[in-house]
């Protein structure tokens, strides 16, 4: 018995696996830098898969509002005409890496985030997102280097690959649409409380929803009041403190 327990606290016993750690979102704000009124405001657009919410974009071309698109390989192959009309206005819009097929960044054989199966390994996550990446590389000549996992959730051993392989994680701190399940009155309500430095967060692959409409309305009023909008790779995002996970998705398929 005496030589089992020295034997077992040595190397020679199996090191345990840790304990899959609880998906969390992550919350950014627009870190102020010398901008000392922080009068920034970044609007983020993920096109998960789905189709092209043209209003939407042809609404920020007019007004020359800047955006960071978050798109899957998924969307970009199937809307061609949409992945045009970006590159057309490459001053306007930053297209970033939101995976390969949208699986959420949680690690472990039956994990879900709002019903959306994770990843099985560690593996399986770096080809979400380094084939995420590819594509978006090949679409417009320029690599990613923010990260948007589907769901907007993480565990820890995820977050943790994803920045060791180069990308800076883009959270949020308003979430305008719901996973564009919301109508107008409630986007632009939740838009009413945007304030300097907030990062917020929408969708851009459900033109059936309302989502164009409430954030047209909602944006013009951030625009009178005097907020500037910028895109991710114009500025740097700073963790703002543990929130309760919003019990709504901000990402559906």
């Amino acid at each position: 018995m005496i030589a089992l327990l020295i034997t077992c606290a040595g190397l020679a016993c199996p090191a345990q696996s840790p304990a899959p750690s609880r998906p969390t979102e992550i919350h950014d704000r627009i870190s102020p830098g010398s901008n000392i009124h922080n009068n920034r405001v970044a609007l983020t657009l993920d096109a998960c898969s789905g189709q092209f919410d043209e209003d939407l974009i042809v609404f920020l071309v007019r007004n020359r509002i800047p955006a960071t698109i978050f798109a899957t390989k998924k969307w970009l192959l199937k809307n061609p005409p949409g992945l045009a009309m970006l590159k057309a206005h490459l001053d306007l819009f930053d297209i970033e890496d939101h995976g390969e097929n949208h699986i959420p960044a949680v690690i472990g054989a039956g994990r879900k985030v709002y019903g959306i199966p994770g990843e099985p390994d560690i593996l399986h996550l770096r080809q979400e997102v380094l084939e995420g990446a590819r594509a978006i590389e090949r679409a417009t000549g320029v690599p990613p280097h923010w990260y948007r996992g589907a769901t907007a959730e993480y565990d820890q051993q995820a977050s943790d690959e994803i920045r060791r392989m180069g990308y800076k994680i883009a959270g949020f701190s308003v979430n305008a649409d719901a996973g564009a399940t919301l109508n107008q009155g409630q986007i632009e309500e939740r838009l009413r409380h945007v304030r300097g430095g907030d990062v917020i967060i929408a969708h851009m692959n459900k033109p059936q929803s309302q989502t164009a409409e409430g954030l047209s309305a909602g944006l013009i009023e951030l625009l009178r009041r005097g907020l500037v909008f910028v895109r991710l790779d114009q500025v740097d995002l700073e963790d703002i403190p543990k929130q309760p996970t919003h019990h709504e998705p901000p990402h559906v398929e």
